[in-house]
């Protein structure tokens, strides 16, 4: 059993956590991550000093006395760029370099053609890195704090996690079963982690607005769809690495379009931006990508809308069952499609109408609020976890 695997209570006060209680500022001593894990302060005071040894947590001075001696402060070191991250997706890459809490320090996109190949992408992208960490003075290299730590990369497609590999991904020429991570290692001298687009934005998203929560869905709806699941508090990616992958889950649909994984009537056949795209060209509209849709639908464009209404109705089907058979507390759509009223309206009212009363009791469906940078802030946390974990 690997550190993402074991049961939540089993990790209560394990390193990965006393580091996300400090840099969420729960806690700002050893006494307040010995009251929030139960473990004894000698416990405690022994996790840290091994945290502070690696550089992952510092003391920032004294805090105020409750009647003894004034308690030595803990932070999250915020000084460089320490973690690389690359989002990548079918024509736009988000590249950024982010310290050890999370923070973005810089970031920019780049334009990307997923199908000039896997080495030709990542050795750019990998190279954008290195120039966003290089040009941060605290990220010099070697084991220092402001060293380098690591690179998280989210991928468009299937990913097995355990291996960095590619797994038969719908929209990327060239790219089947080929080693991310060997890729990577044979490039840089850091650890490199690898996860499927929408676990990244999962995590990234739970991170930074629903930490506190234990069960939650993530839905990125651009020119794919996928979802990434929040189990017990940790990304959940089952036995190979494909936990929520609705892409290719049948939506009742007649005529039943063609998928790209060669079966007919998949989620990512109906609804997904390169769907929309297709249903509109067969209307006779001339729209040529996402965003030409995205701008008739906020025009009021009466077929582009229809449209809009038909996909939110199928993803709402789809959610319906994971929310009935999962019961998570949240169910957030991110990506490009989230900001489409008309999909997310649909969407809500069919989930509503499918699901027991029970289920959405307490249910929270709402946008992903984190903006452009969830995805680099998830592989940023990924890299943070790995680091924890290896420390």
């Amino acid at each position: 059993m690997t550190i993402d695997d074991a049961p939540r209570d089993a990790l209560r006060g394990g390193p990965r956590e006393l580091l996300r209680w400090v840099a969420t500022g729960a806690a700002v001593s050893r006494a307040d991550l010995s009251r929030l894990s139960g473990l004894s302060p000698s416990t405690v005071s022994q996790r840290v000093e091994a945290l502070i040894s690696q550089g992952l947590l510092e003391e920032a001075g004294a805090g105020r006395s409750r009647g003894g001696r004034r308690p030595r402060q803990l932070a999250v070191p915020t000084g460089g760029a320490v973690v690389g991250a690359i989002d990548l997706g079918a024509h736009h890459a988000r590249v950024g370099a982010l310290d050890l809490s999370g923070r973005v320090v810089q970031a920019r996109t780049l334009s990307v053609r997923i199908e000039d190949g896997p080495e030709a992408v990542l050795g750019a992208l990998l190279a954008e890195v290195a120039t966003l960490v290089g040009s941060d003075p605290a990220a010099s290299g070697g084991s220092a704090p402001g060293a380098l730590r690591g690179i998280g990369i989210g991928i468009p497609g299937p990913v097995q996690h355990s291996t960095g590999r590619i797994v038969s991904p719908s929209r990327m020429p060239g790219w089947n079963g080929f080693d991310v991570a060997a890729f990577c290692a044979g490039r840089v001298d850091v650890p490199v982690v690898v996860d499927n687009d929408a676990n990244l934005m999962a995590l990234g998203a739970h991170r930074t607005a629903h930490s506190e929560l234990d069960h939650a869905v993530y839905i990125k709806a651009g020119t794919g769809i996928g979802s990434g699941v929040i189990s017990s508090g940790r990304l959940h990616r089952g036995a190979q690495g494909s936990a929520g992958d609705i892409s290719h889950c049948r939506v009742v649909a007649d005529p039943a379009p063609p998928c790209t994984c060669g079966n007919a009537g998949c989620l990512e056949a109906v609804a997904s931006g390169a769907a929309l795209v297709t249903a509109l060209r067969e209307q006779g509209v001339p729209v040529s990508d996402l965003t030409g849709v995205i701008r008739l639908i906020d025009d009021g464009d009466r077929q582009a809308t229809a449209l809009a209404r038909q996909a939110g109705r199928a993803v709402g089907e789809i959610l319906a069952v994971v929310v009935n058979f999962f019961n998570p507390q949240v169910v957030a759509i991110g990506g490009r499609l989230a900001d489409c009223e008309p999909l997310l309206a649909s969407m809500r009212a069919t989930l509503y109408e499918r699901c027991l009363p029970l289920a959405t009791q307490t249910l929270l469906i709402e946008r992903v609020a984190a903006g452009q940078d969830v995805g680099i802030t998830g592989a940023a946390h990924l890299v943070i976890d790995h680091v924890v974990a290896a420390a």
